[in-house]
């Protein structure tokens, strides 16, 4: 049975449950931190996201497409979003010193600070709806499982 012959390689119960509650409770999961985020640091999960990797960035930039990619976002969806941080004073864009016509997001001192500030939310949040939840085992495996599931997903479409 294969996609090629047309023929469908259907769910498992197991498999359906593994994928329907990986699926629910990931939604669920950024839901929650979101909220958390919003109502305690007045940020969404998504610029926090963008905070994050800017501030792992030499020095706190990255071009935009590489941005993209890290956020699973697509180019256009992350310039309105760098556009409305910018007018919050969060990030600012830059003309690469490699790549004049390369464009990279980097982190204000105002970012930074946001950052820092609403960074132990964040982490609490992560913990207590997440990580605690699981064994030392379970998060290994959960770390490898997914980071093979990454991989693939980042390889190029044929």
């Amino acid at each position: 049975m294969s996609e090629e012959s047309g023929e469908v390689r259907w769910l498992t119960d197991t498999e359906m449950l593994v994928w329907r509650s990986y699926i629910v409770s990931t939604l669920m999961l950024r839901h929650r931190l979101h909220r958390e985020l919003a109502e305690r640091e007045d940020v969404s999960l998504i610029d926090y996201e963008v905070l994050v990797c800017l501030s792992s960035a030499e020095g706190g930039a990255m071009r935009m497409s590489e941005l993209a990619t890290m956020l699973g976002s697509t180019k256009s969806r992350l310039s309105h979003q760098i556009t409305r941080m910018e007018a919050e004073g969060l990030v600012r864009r830059v003309r690469q010193t490699c790549d004049r016509r390369a464009v990279a997001a980097e982190l204000t001192e105002q970012g930074a600070e946001l950052l820092r500030r609403s960074a132990p939310t964040h982490v609490n949040g992560v913990r207590t709806h997440f990580v605690d939840l699981l064994t030392e085992q379970e998060q290994e495996v959960l770390g490898r499982a997914f980071s093979r599931v990454l991989a693939h997903l980042s390889e190029p479409e044929d």
